[in-house]
C-alpha cells in the first residue's frame, strides 16, 4: 500500500493499516468497513498537521492466483466475490463521500486500486514483473481478474485505479486503451484518475521496449488513457512529444483535469484545512483506545483454527490456564514484532507479542527461539534448548511461519514448505513435549504443512496471518479461549508436489487435464489439498436450516423482442434457451433471496461464516456450450454472524442473478444459464430453476 506523487505520507496508511491485520486475513466485511474508516481518521489528523497527502494507492485487489506469489498477503485472497466485496468496503471507509453546501461527490480521502490488471507474478523462475507477459483469455479476465476491480470502480466509486507493470497479451497495461479508455473510464464509469504504477512508463519503454521513441510511450500512454505518472518520465519527456506533435494539448489537458479534480474534491484547494469539515481531527485522533481495540479485534476474526484434536474428555482446545500453569513459547515468531505486521509496514502504536500474550494467562512462560530466525538453517540451531523448554512445561505453544524475507514484493516463493529446520524443531518439540502441543503459523501465502497436520503429538494448529500489532494477543485469546475462533481460509492450502504441475507464468484459471495442468483456486482446482478454502473450525458447532428461498425465478428480457430473442443461445421455436446474455436481461432487482437459520449447537457463544456457493446448470459446461468450464463451484453470498450458544440467528441474503449466477463463455461475455442452478450451504443443497420469459410463437 504505497502512497507516492500527490501524497506525502505514506507512512500513515502503512503504520495503521498494518496495526491492523494484513488484508488476506481481514475478511469480515464489518471490519474491513471499520479499519478503513480509523485509516481515514488518522490520515486526515496527520494531513492537518501537515505530515501526510490525502491520496492513499490502496487497496491491492489482484486475485492471490498462486500461492508463492510475494504479495499475495496484500490482498483479499483468491476468491473474486470475496474481493470484490473488500474492494467496494474498502474503498467507501477510506473515500466517505459527503456533500458540502452547493458541492457534491467530495471526498474525505482518494481510494486507489491496484494493480490492474493479471498482476501477480513479482520475481519467479527467470520472469520478473517488469517483463512478463500476462497471456490471458477473455474468460478470465471478465470472471476472475478483473472483478474486484470493476466492484472497486463502480461499486466503491474508487477516485483512482494504478496499471501494473506487466503486459497483458502483448500490451503494457499502461498502454492498453481497450482496458484504461474501453474498461475503466468507459465501462465502468471511473471518476477520477488512472495513475502508473512507478516507473511503468519508463519500464515498458527502456525494458519492454514496446514504443521506439520516449515521446513514442508518452503518446501511448496518455492516449491509452493514463493521467498521472508515478516517477519522472512524462515529466521528462511530455514537453517534447508536444512539440513533436505525437501528442496534442488537448490529452494533456485532459490527464491534468483529470487528476486536479480529484484534488479539488479532497478540498485541497480550500484553504487552511483547520476550517474544513475535519479540521477537529488531529494528535488526539492517531493510536487512540478505540482503534488499538479495533487492531486487536480484527487479529481474532482473522485467526483461523485449522485443527484441534480430541482429548479425553474434550477437544484440546482451548487450553485451561488451572491445568497449563507453565506454558514453553518457542519457536522463531514467538517473540514476533515487526513479522506480525506485514509488508508496507508503518510504526504501530504498540506490539503484544505471542510470548506476552500467553504470559497474561498463566503463571510462567519458558521461551525459547529454537532457530536464530525464520530461515531457521544451518547445523547450529538451538533446537536441543526448545526441547529441553517444553520439558518443562505443562503444555508448548509453537509459533513459527514465514517472513518478508520470504514473501513480499519483489520475492515469491520457490517453496510451500516451512523454511529451513522448522519442521524438524516443531516434530522435536512435540515429541519432547509432556502435555498438549498447540502450532500458531503466521504467513501470508499457504504453508504445506501435512506434517503437522498428520502428527498425533501436534494437538492444534492455528493460522495467524500477519496479525498485525496486537497479533500475540489475539493469539493467546483464542488458545485459552477467550475468543471462540471464526476466521475461514481466503486462500487454498494446496500440497508442495502442486507446485511442479503450474509454472507460475500459466496464468490459466481453468484446469486442462489433457496437459496435466490442475487449475487454479478452489473453483477450478479439485485435486488432493492441505486445507481447502474456506476451512476454519470453532470451539462450538453449527447447524444450517433454509428459512425462505426461491424454487423458480424468470428471467425477464430487455430491449426489442426480436433482437433479444437472437441473443438467446440455440433458442428456436422447438428448442428452448440455454443461456441468455447479461447484456439483454432486465437485471434491476433480479435477485435470489436467501434466508439462512443458524442454529449454535454447542456450549460456547461464537461466530460463524456463513458461505454460499453457486454451480451452474451442468449443461452450461458442455462442449460448445456458452459458458463452457464454468467453475465447480463458486462463492456467491457470504455472511458473518454472531450466535449464543443455544441460540439462533437467521441471515438474510440476496444473490444478484446478472452478478453471481451468471458465467462468462470464452470470448468473455457474461450470460445467464436457463435450468437448475444449485446453491450450496454447509451441509444444505438447494435448487432453484431459471426459466426465460416467453416471447411467444
Amino acid at each position: 500500500m504505497s502512497v507516492r506523487a500527490l501524497a506525502s505520507g505514506l507512512g500513515v496508511l502503512r503504520a495503521l493499516s498494518r496495526s491492523l491485520a494484513v488484508p488476506v486475513r481481514r475478511r469480515a466485511m464489518a471490519v474491513t468497513a471499520a479499519a478503513a474508516t480509523a485509516v481515514s481518521d488518522e490520515a486526515r489528523a496527520m494531513y492537518n498537521g501537515g505530515r501526510a497527502g490525502l491520496t492513499f494507492w490502496s487497496p491491492n485487489v489482484n486475485i492471490f492466483r498462486d500461492p508463492r506469489w510475494g504479495r499475495g498477503q496484500e490482498t483479499p485472497g483468491e476468491d473474486p466475490a470475496i474481493s470484490a466485496r473488500y474492494a467496494a468496503a474498502y474503498v467507501r471507509g477510506l473515500q466517505q463521500p459527503y456533500t458540502s453546501g452547493h458541492h457534491h461527490n467530495r471526498l474525505k480521502l482518494a481510494a486507489c486500486c491496484k494493480h490492474f490488471t493479471a498482476y501477480d507474478l513479482d520475481s519467479w523462475g527467470g520472469t520478473d514483473r517488469f517483463h512478463f507477459n500476462a497471456v490471458v483469455g477473455a474468460q478470465d479476465l471478465e470472471d476472475t481478474f478483473n472483478v474486484p476491480f470493476r466492484a472497486c470502480v463502480a461499486e466503491g466509486r474508487a477516485a483512482s485505479v494504478m496499471c501494473s507493470y506487466n503486459q497483458v497479451n502483448g500490451v503494457p497495461t499502461c498502454a492498453d486503451a481497450a482496458f484504461l479508455r474501453g474498461t475503466i473510464r468507459g465501462k465502468w464509469r471511473l471518476d477520477g484518475y488512472i495513475v502508473s504504477d512507478c516507473d511503468s512508463v519508463d519500464v515498458f519503454f527502456r525494458d519492454q521496449h514496446y514504443t521506439r521513441t520516449a515521446e513514442d510511450a508518452v503518446a501511448a500512454t496518455l492516449r491509452a488513457g493514463l493521467d498521472l505518472d508515478c516517477g519522472p518520465f512524462l515529466a521528462l519527456y511530455t514537453e517534447s512529444a508536444v512539440a513533436r506533435r505525437k501528442v496534442s494539448d488537448a490529452d494533456v489537458d485532459a490527464a491534468l483535469v483529470n487528476t486536479v479534480t480529484v484534488q479539488m474534491r479532497l478540498g485541497m484547494f480550500d484553504g487552511d484545512p483547520a476550517s474544513g469539515p475535519f479540521g477537529h481531527l488531529g494528535p488526539g485522533d492517531v493510536c487512540t483506545r478505540a482503534h488499538q481495540d479495533l487492531a486487536l479485534d480484527a487479529a481474532r476474526q482473522g485467526v483461523v483454527l485449522l485443527k484441534n484434536q480430541r482429548g479425553k474428555h474434550r477437544d484440546v482446545l482451548p487450553l485451561r490456564p488451572a491445568a497449563h500453569r507453565v506454558v514453553a513459547v518457542v519457536g522463531p515468531h514467538a517473540d514476533a514484532t515487526v513479522a506480525m505486521i506485514g509488508n508496507y509496514a508503518g510504526k504501530p502504536c504498540r506490539y503484544t507479542t505471542p510470548l506476552q500474550g500467553v504470559a497474561g494467562y498463566v503463571a510462567r512462560t519458558v521461551h525459547q527461539a529454537g532457530c536464530t530466525d525464520v530461515a531457521c538453517r544451518g547445523k547450529n540451531q538451538p533446537i536441543a534448548a526448545a526441547v529441553d523448554a517444553v520439558r518443562q512445561a505443562d503444555a508448548t505453544v509453537v509459533v513459527a511461519g514465514l517472513d518478508q524475507k520470504v514473501e513480499a514484493e519483489g520475492l515469491d516463493r520457490t517453496s510451500l514448505l516451512l523454511p529451513g529446520r522448522q519442521a524438524e524443531l516443531i516434530s522435536a518439540v512435540a515429541k519432547a513435549a509432556k502435555g498438549p502441543v498447540i502450532l500458531v503459523l503466521m504467513s501470508g501465502g499457504p504453508i504445506d504443512i501435512a506434517f503437522a497436520k498428520n502428527d498425533p503429538r501436534i494437538d492444534g494448529i492455528l493460522w495467524a496471518g500477519y496479525p498485525g500489532q496486537a497479533g500475540g494477543q489475539a493469539i493467546a485469546d483464542v488458545i485459552f479461549g477467550q475468543h471462540n475462533p471464526g476466521g475461514k481460509l481466503p486462500v487454498t492450502w494446496y500440497p508442495q508436489d502442486y507446485l511442479q504441475k503450474v509454472p507460475m507464468t500459466n496464468m490459466a484459471m481453468r484446469a486442462n487435464p489433457a496437459r496435466g495442468y490442475p487449475g487454479r483456486t478452489y473453483r477450478f482446482y479439485t485435486g488432493p489439498t492441505i486445507h481447502p478454502f474456506g476451512h476454519g473450525l470453532s470451539y462450538t458447532q453449527f447447524t444450517h436450516s433454509l428459512a425462505h428461498a426461491p424454487a423458480q425465478l424468470t428471467v425477464r428480457l430487455s430491449g426489442d423482442r426480436a433482437a433479444t430473442t437472437a441473443s438467446l443461445l440455440n433458442a428456436t421455436r422447438t428448442r428452448p434457451a440455454r443461456a441468455v446474455r447479461v447484456a439483454h436481461a432486465r437485471c434491476e432487482g433480479l435477485t435470489v433471496p436467501v434466508h439462512v437459520d443458524v442454529r449454535n449447537v454447542g456450549d460456547r457463544d461464537g461466530a460463524h461464516a456463513v458461505l454460499v456457493y453457486h454451480a451452474a446448470p451442468s449443461s452450461s459446461s458442455a462442449a460448445g456450450v456458452p459458458g463452457s468450464d464454468a467453475p465447480a463451484r463458486q462463492l456467491v453470498a457470504f455472511e458473518k454472524v454472531h450466535v449464543p450458544a443455544g441460540g439462533v440467528a437467521r441471515v438474510e441474503m440476496g444473490i444478484d442473478v446478472c452478478d453471481w449466477l451468471s458465467v462468462a463463455d470464452r470470448n468473455g461475455v457474461r450470460r445467464i444459464p436457463v435450468g437448475e442452478h444449485r446453491l450450496m450451504i454447509g451441509e444444505l443443497t438447494h435448487s432453484v430453476t431459471l426459466g426465460v420469459e416467453q416471447l411467444g410463437v
